[in-house]
């Protein structure tokens, strides 16, 4: 068996530099190569040019429902940003790891694969299932190319565990979002006889007034969450442009916006709601399409599966929502099975320079997942119904 432990193999895992616009093999293949010398089985899954790919890892017996372990490869960018060390390299100080995707969330992958690793060694009872995807941190997009094949290829999980940052505490929900991109449609003129011309900015700006309506409507109309710090469904616009010099009226003004919405809340029918408020005449003039949407996710805390994993926790461990998204509403709708989020690190130092995870983290996490092995093993008074 390797004798890596998951500090060392973070620091093998920060020098690659997996940022969403590049290539994530090097990663993937080194992972590959270390679970087939231990004879743990993988399948890869590539996008359509063959430059990144999602990793599936599976041991113990596959015809028993097991646990499903997930995180993505992918990290943010660098530039611009001031780092005090290398990004790339990982810098231990003060009990504290640094390095890009430390924290949001190689170090998780690490713990993970060291765990696997661990796992393959034994006679379990049930398997433990590893995914790494890639594009996690543009949209969810690159995890949707396996997860078909999961469905179909696996019995199906008694829970999954997303490894995504929450300082090792329990987070059961997040909101979905859904990213539209507006195309509003004028004519063009010149400004001296603008009141003959239809202006796409004018007809922008009755669409963001709709979007300003609708929030309102779901701020004390719709459903809430009391969970989240803004507990109810937002709607929010993020870049508009339009116009090419004052004195031509424009006739193209594009509006960015999106939904983060409470799993009990339909984007689809928000963004009905919010066309059916611009009137026909500025209605026509626009054209919508949709950018990229990744479902949100809700647990419920009674069920058996979470129960489980808090007998695996400390006695203190939190139970609440997270305000940022993951892969876990996708995996929850693919394999039907309950998808708890939790993982070492604090999303709050995640995407900025000298970013870090605490050692102690890494610690509880590999602490957690070992005895998460035992229960799969059959070693430990935990049992799994």
């Amino acid at each position: 068996m390797s004798d890596l432990n998951s500090i060392q193999l973070l620091s093998k895992l920060i020098a690659f530099q997996t940022i969403s616009y590049q290539s994530n093999l090097e990663l993937i293949r080194f992972v590959q190569e270390l679970f087939e010398s231990h004879g743990i089985q993988v399948n890869l899954n590539f996008n359509a040019e063959k430059t990144k790919a999602n990793l599936f890892a599976t041991t113990g017996p596959q015809d028993q429902p097991g646990v499903m372990l997930s995180g993505h490869s992918d990290v943010v960018p660098v530039e611009g940003q001031q780092w005090d060390s290398p990004a790339f390299e990982a810098v231990t100080k003060d009990q504290r790891i640094y390095g890009r995707g430390t924290a949001d969330m190689k170090g998780f992958l690490a713990c993970a694969i060291v765990t696997m690793l661990k796992a393959s060694q034994l006679q379990l009872k049930r398997p433990l299932h590893l995914c790494i995807s890639y594009d996690e941190e543009i949209g969810c997009i690159g995890v949707r190319g396996i997860l078909d094949h999961l469905a179909s290829s696996i019995v199906q999980p008694i829970l999954c565990v997303i490894g995504e940052p929450t300082m090792m505490q329990l987070a059961l929900a997040h909101k979905g979002k859904t990213v539209y991109r507006a195309h509003c449609h004028g004519e063009e003129g010149h400004s001296a006889l603008a009141p003959k011309y239809v202006n796409a900015i004018h007809v922008a700006s009755r669409l963001v007034d709709s979007l300003q309506q609708v929030q309102s409507y779901l701020k004390e109309q719709g459903h809430q969450d009391s969970g989240y710090d803004i507990p109810y469904t937002t709607v929010h616009v993020g870049k508009i442009v339009g116009g090419t010099a004052l004195n031509i009226v424009p006739n193209l003004c594009v509006v960015d916006y999106e939904i983060r919405h409470l799993a009990e809340d339909s984007s689809q029918a928000i963004q009905e709601q919010i066309l059916e408020k611009v009137t026909e005449d500025f209605r026509s003039q626009i054209e919508v399409e949709e950018m990229n949407q990744y479902p949100g996710l809700k647990t419920s805390k009674t069920i058996e599966a979470v129960k489980f994993i808090q007998q695996l926790l400390p006695s203190d461990t939190q139970i609440g929502n997270i305000s940022f998204g993951t892969e876990g509403g996708l995996f929850k709708d693919a394999l039907d099975c309950p998808v708890i989020v939790c993982g070492p690190g604090d999303i709050a130092v995640a995407h900025k320079p000298n970013e870090y995870v605490d050692i102690e983290q890494l610690n509880q996490c590999d602490i957690f997942l070992e005895k998460l092995l035992m229960s799969l093993k059959g070693l430990c008074c935990i049992k799994i119904s």
